[in-house]
């Protein structure tokens, strides 16, 4: 490390986290305008759809493609591409005027944001000494997390108060000072590792990860496995990652280098990530809609019930940035995942009549929880890594992260949609002319088809509530499975301040 980057570390820090903070934002910011664009673009609501899967798909394909760039070509010409031609996409979509305009806008916006995270996860382990890489990750993972929390509810806000253009519009000032800060303050650096560009490797890897995607997007609009082309589609995806697989394992310059998954720390904090991955992102699926739709919430209240989970996260990324190689790591991230599990535990609480104090409650805690476990987990996946590796372990490490997001999100909202028809037809069967107390209400019902219309309204409500209840569940089993991965590891050796968790 330099002392022109030690100097400008504050600067350097400051314009990557701009950088991540816009990408991550971008992951749920529109989702709250949809339905505002799809009345200006004239769009179905399949066509909608395509508004996120774009965006997820390329994203979720160039991600790989990201690491072996950044190790052939200067990786501060990467970024700074990366920044502009994101911020440029964003102009686009704010000033699309079809729905064909707004899914290559889209497009475009996922291909270019692909780098921005794994690449500012890099550099702040390169500008950063061993002792400060907790702190690093700390800021780091701020921005990670905080970005999709907060997403929704400033979405919520530019779009009601302005337009949904806004949601697009939002992201100049940041990615202009982005750039500009990391153009003026941040060194060169070029890995020369010449190694040739795997197309095959690429090709398959693409196709595994865009059509599971796509699987994942589209298989609760076309009832999964029912549907002939979910069905092609997986396919498609498991014939490609199996070549994808087969082909790293014997060629002898593979697109993911196999040296990574030689270090067994890293692999170990990967299959933690992407559960993580789908602890936060299924949660943030399920809250907004429930508030919503079954406890009448606006969008705005909606935003500020959740933005405490954002604060429990910024309070735990400060708390563990300074305990990571103080305290053995194995015990901060069984702390994260035990609170984690408690909050899950109160969600599964949730009942119509409450307040929002439970809200509150648990999902400030769950965001400490999951805090917790992000910084140590982080720092303790690089630990053992060597250097020359980090760049293409950034882009894994986060493409198993947003894996892990989608098929979360996936899951639990079919088994939410399945499990509210299932507990709807339950419910619905003891609700006869025959129930006892209820043969006056009943009676009334039948009599006035409004009523009738409320009555199965109000069913359909505890049925979905029931359906969450049990989302939530899943989720906190889910967080609890992991807890005897820790066996695993121990506290490894090393100068002081060095500290982290390796595997035996």
């Amino acid at each position: 490390m330099s002392a022109a980057t030690s100097k400008n570390r504050g600067i350097i820090t400051v314009s990557v986290m701009l950088a991540t903070i816009m990408q991550a934002l971008d992951t749920t910011i529109a989702n709250v305008a949809l339905p505002h664009m799809q009345g200006t673009l004239s769009a179905t609501q399949d066509q909608m759809t395509w508004v996120l899967t774009s965006y997820i798909v390329a994203a979720a394909i160039m991600i790989p493609f990201t690491g072996w760039l950044a190790t052939r070509i200067d990786r501060k010409i990467v970024f700074l591409v990366s920044i502009a031609g994101f911020t440029t996409a964003s102009a686009l979509c704010g000033l699309a005027q079809s729905i064909s305009q707004m899914v290559l806008f889209r497009l475009l916006q996922g291909i270019s944001g692909a780098a921005l995270v794994p690449l500012s996860q890099a550099i702040l382990f390169d500008i950063n000494p061993r002792e400060a890489h907790g702190r690093a990750m700390a800021t780091w993972g701020i921005g990670v997390t905080l970005g999709p929390i907060l997403g929704p509810a400033l979405g919520g806000w530019l779009t009601q108060n302005y337009s949904w253009r806004w949601v697009f519009y939002i992201n100049l000032p940041i990615g202009i000072l982005a750039f500009l800060g990391l153009l003026f303050y941040l060194p060169p650096r070029r890995e020369n590792r010449a190694s040739p560009f795997d197309f095959f490797g690429f090709a398959t890897l693409s196709l595994a990860i865009g059509a599971l995607q796509v699987v994942m997007d589209r298989g609760q609009l076309l009832d999964w496995f029912s549907s002939p082309e979910i069905l092609i589609e997986a396919i498609v995806s498991g014939l490609a990652m199996y070549l994808f697989l087969i082909h790293m394992l014997t060629h002898e310059h593979p697109f993911i280098n196999r040296a990574l998954f030689k270090d067994a720390n890293f692999v170990a904090s990967n299959i933690f990530i992407f559960v993580v991955g789908v602890v936060l992102f299924a949660t943030l699926a399920l809250l907004p809609p429930m508030l919503q739709n079954l406890m009448n919430y606006p969008v705005m209240t909606t935003g500020f019930v959740t933005a405490p989970r954002g604060i429990g996260t910024l309070l735990a990324m400060f708390t563990v940035g300074r305990l990571v190689g103080r305290i053995d790591a194995r015990w901060l991230i069984g702390i994260g995942l035990v609170l984690t599990s408690v909050a899950a535990w109160q969600m599964t609480h949730f009942s119509l009549l409450m307040n929002s104090w439970p809200i509150v409650t648990s999902g400030m805690l769950q965001g400490f929880g999951v805090g917790f476990v992000y910084v140590p987990l982080s720092t303790v996946a690089f630990a053992t890594l060597p250097a020359q590796f980090r760049t293409e372990g950034t882009a894994f490490f986060n493409l198993l992260r947003n894996l892990g997001s989608s098929i979360g999100i996936s899951t639990v909202q079919t088994l939410l949609t399945r499990n509210t028809q299932i507990v709807h037809s339950g419910l619905a069967s003891q609700i006869t002319p025959f129930a006892g107390d209820m043969r006056p209400a009943l009676r009334a019902a039948v009599a006035n088809p409004a009523a009738l219309a409320a009555l199965n309204g109000e069913v359909t409500r505890q049925a979905g509530m029931i359906a969450y209840i049990d989302d939530f569940k899943l989720i906190m089993i889910m967080t609890i499975g992991l807890l005897p991965l820790l066996m695993l590891m121990r506290r490894g050796g090393g100068a002081q301040g060095e500290a982290v968790a390796v595997m035996e």
